[in-house]
């Protein structure tokens, strides 16, 4: 058994990644409940990691007092104050790597994110499954001396929801279909004409909440759910905990290949996913899914599906590769687990 008794793990963005550390925490806390961890992310990611035992958030300010060069020396000696043995950096890029040079002394291991295969599966070079983000994530535990199994997952209860939350969302016996149309990049999202003939057969028998972030897309999003029965508008109204709450309470999450999708897995929420030019193979798809869950892109009309690991490069045309999804691939899907 390692000697190791407090561990420093860095992930700091972006959403969909620090929540997919959310599952290995859970389970590595539960095969080494002696351990503390500390987990160095941005305050708006905090409440992922709310009720996962000897857990705690560090909240790096790397807008504010953590900024450029100076900003990270700072923060190193904020955190060698929490005297931690070994750091677990599943982050990787150039900020955690200053980092990593100023934690003189300290055991440093970094996830290896297979770049040059995801390189050969977005050149046609190989199509075949990489290593999933949860396990190359548990790999660097494993070097640390903590091999985590990741097969016998544990999730949080639903929260039980207060009339707060109940006033917006409504309180009839439907079963609640959670869904997040949006993504970062236009390659990777559904066009929301076609999804709203999703929602509108869906809402005739299912209740239907609607997810987004930002005003833009919250003021899309209301516009939506005033034509249809049945389908409430999140967006803007609850804070991301408050929001986290709601998720956990659903019977399933139809998301784009986006945070939310990852969200609703960390909760054990059953997750579909629908993918336009990236590909579930780059090591994406939400925890503890399986790739039945995931509707995909027409490869034969596309074949160069993916054209990259984060859906933001594609030839000309390809932003239409999602379209080849019909809206009845995408409800039939839902219904069949739902039944």
């Amino acid at each position: 058994m390692p000697t190791q008794k407090h561990i420093l793990i860095i992930r700091l963005s972006a959403m969909g990644d620090v929540a997919m550390t959310v599952p290995v925490l859970r389970a590595f806390t539960a095969q080494y409940p002696e351990v503390k961890l500390t987990v160095l992310t941005k305050p708006f990611f905090k409440p992922f990691f709310k009720d996962i035992p000897n857990v705690l958030v560090f909240e790096a300010d790397i807008k504010g007092k953590h900024k450029g060069v100076i900003g990270l020396w700072k923060l190193s000696r904020e955190l060698k104050k929490l005297h931690v043995d070994v750091v677990a950096d599943l982050h990787n890029v150039l900020r955690s790597k200053i980092l990593k040079f100023f934690f003189f002394g300290k055991r440093v291991v970094q996830v290896n994110k297979g770049r040059q295969e995801k390189k050969a599966l977005i050149s046609g070079e190989i199509f075949q499954q990489l290593k999933a983000t949860h396990q190359r994530y548990a790999d660097v535990f494993k070097t640390l001396g903590f091999p985590i199994d990741l097969n016998h997952p544990i999730f949080p209860k639903a929260k039980n929801l207060s009339p707060k939350y109940l006033e917006i969302v409504g309180q009839d016996a439907k079963k609640w279909i959670g869904i997040a149309p949006f993504a970062a990049f236009e390659g990777k999202m559904y066009p929301l004409d076609l999804m709203e003939d999703v929602i509108e057969t869906l809402s005739k028998a299912y209740k239907v909440l609607l997810f987004g972030a930002g005003d833009h897309e919250a003021k899309m999003l209301q516009a939506i759910s005033n034509k249809f029965d049945n389908v409430t508008s999140i967006a803007g109204q609850f804070s991301l905990d408050e929001e986290l709450d709601i998720i956990s309470n659903l019977d399933i999450m139809l998301s784009m290949d986006s945070g939310n999708a990852h969200l609703a897995a960390m909760l054990g929420v059953k997750v579909i996913t629908v993918w336009g030019v990236t590909h579930p193979y780059a090591g994406f798809l939400p925890f503890n899914q399986t790739i039945d869950s995931a509707i995909l892109a027409d490869k034969n009309k596309y074949p160069k599906i993916p054209t990259s690991v984060y859906g933001n490069k594609f030839p000309s045309g390809y932003q239409d590769a999602i379209k080849t999804i019909s809206p009845i691939q995408i409800t039939s899907k839902l219904t069949n687990y739902l039944k």
